[in-house]
């Protein structure tokens, strides 16, 4: 799985922006939490780019950009949760799943 690094809130104004094109999943993570860790390594394992078509997936290390999950929440009216899974399209959040609720397969067709 190819992650793109979400690490700056310039970078999630232009994906939130981007999402009116192409969808973009969220993930956030915990690098201090076993569940976050599990839950991670299954989502990475599970992963099938074809079945996703064009969304883009996007990691945030919640450790170190706190800020940004905060910003997260904000823009798109969600609770923070970690670790947490975000489908963002056309600028809203229309998939949303957290702790072990977070399987691949439950977010395949989801996306537009």
């Amino acid at each position: 799985m190819n992650w793109n690094k979400l690490e700056t809130p310039e970078k999630l104004q232009e994906i939130i922006k981007n999402s009116d094109a192409t969808p973009v999943l969220i993930f956030k993570h915990s690098t201090r939490c076993s569940i976050s860790s599990m839950a991670l390594s299954r989502f990475e394992r599970q992963w099938n780019q074809e079945k996703m078509g064009n969304v883009q997936p996007y990691y945030l290390d919640l450790i170190q950009h706190r800020d940004i999950s905060n910003l997260i929440a904000q823009e798109l009216n969600i609770n923070h949760e970690s670790p947490q899974v975000l489908l963002v399209e056309n600028g809203k959040c229309t998939y949303n799943a957290s702790h072990s609720a977070i399987y691949f397969d439950d977010l395949v067709g989801k996306a537009s």
